[in-house]
């Protein structure tokens, strides 16, 4: 369930804490943010006493959540930074070191003081908080309030920001896969684990307990990370469908069809990876999913040495809205879209009863252009190759603008195939005109393919996906 104290926020705007809070929440910062001790005795400094850790959880848990928990990380953040005068002091000394030609091990003990002193006082008390126990736990809920804050404005400027990412760094860190544990759920998993691995499935939500007790049985796999100081919690879940060639349906993964009780290993080819969910929002920017996603891969290749492809079917997240997007756009600039062909439009039009693209825009946000088939049919084709280039040619940064399509390319995947009709739900076809796409792995191409992306911004991709990018250049444009 989402929390509500953004909304909240929202409704009833900033405000501040009582004249009595502000003074014991200033008091409590004071004591429980450790000062960073000066340079020269940064090895003698005695640690930071647990219980300051401790009274820090406590009051913060007692606060309620909206803007007295806004006011403290943002008094947090804007009071117990990086001091920059000592910044400052250190960075003149670093180019006095260098403009002096003085010895290498001057030089060097000028920069890591720069180094010391570019840590911000709050990186203390997050490392105090890390070695309580639950600390951890504590402090992937208090990310998890960062980023639900910062994406709705309860708490913002630049302090914020920056302190969530060195938060990020420093979860980066403990959460390293030497740290983490692979753990396989089945049907005689802990009640609790199954109804979080149930809560969690954010991709392709789980409707009852029959429906959760086959995607953990025969032909399935789901996998997840634990933490060592936080066991048997999952942080990030990967479904697994173990299938004879690459599936083109995600309705032919989770249908309601009883499966069999026991596996024939010799009707296993192929692992597809459905569904990959992040159970903890304080982790996001933490590379998990990437580490999983190969552990399970050597996991299945102990298990089922036979299994000759790994593939995704993944959702194409963000189409529909791109689409009616342009559609807008075109419209309002040329006064025509030229995002199909002069028959293809003419086809659409006389389905639509307008000439304009104002109904197709309203029929793809209402998802009502699929009770027709002849305007199903019509759609087909432009639909397939705008989705080719969507995935293919639309940048952010010059990487791949679809984020689920940017995390398995940045893997070192294959662009595979793109499956019209693959996920015929009300939300595939919202999300993606009800298309899905495939991301192979060839495992003994993913390092250089992953390199050429990140240093090239290179997208390797399948003849049939080429092809339809192809057929987008010809035939659209943008």
């Amino acid at each position: 369930m989402k929390r509500l104290w953004p909304l909240l926020w929202a409704a009833r705007g900033p405000r501040r804490l009582s004249s009595g809070a502000a003074p014991a929440m200033e008091e409590l910062l004071r004591r429980s943010v450790p000062p960073l001790p000066p340079y020269e005795t940064k090895e003698k400094a005695p640690p930071a006493a647990e219980l300051r850790g401790a009274e820090f959880v406590s009051f913060y848990r007692a606060l309620q959540p909206g803007p007295p928990r806004a006011e403290l990380l943002t008094r947090l953040a804007r009071d117990f930074g990086v001091e920059h005068g000592r910044v400052a002091e250190a960075a003149a000394k670093v180019l006095q070191a260098r403009e002096q030609r003085r010895e290498p091990g001057a030089l060097l003990q000028a920069e890591d003081r720069l180094r010391y002193y570019l840590n911000p006082q709050y990186r203390g008390l997050f490392q105090q908080l890390g070695r309580l126990e639950g600390g951890l736990r504590f402090l992937v809920e208090l990310r998890a309030d960062l980023m639900e804050g910062l994406a709705s404005k309860a708490v913002d400027g630049p302090h914020v920001k920056e302190m969530s990412g060195v938060l990020k760094n420093m979860l980066s860190e403990w959460f390293c896969t030497g740290f983490l544990n692979l753990e396989r759920v089945t049907w005689q998993s802990p009640c609790e684990v199954l109804q979080k691995i149930s809560d969690s499935e954010a991709v392709h939500p789980v409707r009852n307990w029959v429906d959760m007790k086959r995607r953990v049985g025969a032909y399935r796999r789901c996998y997840f990370f634990s933490h060592c100081a936080i066991p048997g919690e999952p942080l990030i879940v990967l479904h697994v469908a173990l299938t004879s060639d690459i599936s083109s349906s995600i309705q032919a993964i989770v249908k309601e069809v009883p499966p069999p009780e026991t596996e024939d290993p010799e009707k296993i080819t192929t692992a597809i990876f459905y569904s990959i969910s992040l159970t903890q929002q304080g982790l996001q920017g933490v590379e998990l999913g990437t580490h999983l996603i190969k552990r399970v891969v050597k996991e299945l290749q102990k298990e089922l040495p036979q299994i000759e492809a790994f593939s995704t079917l993944s959702p194409i997240p963000g189409f529909t809205k791109w689409l009616v997007g342009l559609l807008s756009s075109q419209t309002k600039e040329q006064g025509r879209n030229e995002l199909f062909t002069e028959s293809e439009w003419q086809e659409i039009s006389a389905l639509t009863g307008d000439p304009s693209s104002n109904t197709l825009k309203k029929l793809l946000n209402t998802n009502e252009w699929v009770r027709s088939e002849k305007l199903t049919q019509v759609l087909h084709s432009p639909l397939m190759r705008l989705c080719a280039w969507y995935l293919y040619g639309e940048k952010h940064r010059g990487y791949a603008l679809n984020p689920v399509a940017n995390f398995h390319l940045q893997n070192g995947s294959v662009l595979w195939r793109i499956n019209w009709m693959g996920d015929s739900s009300p939300r595939g076809i919202g999300a993606s005109c009800g298309m899905m796409v495939n991301y192979r792995y060839f495992l003994e191409e993913t390092a250089s393919n992953s390199a050429l992306y990140l240093a090239s911004k290179q997208v390797r991709a399948s003849e049939q996906v080429l092809a339809l990018v192809a057929q987008f250049q010809q035939n659209s444009k943008l």
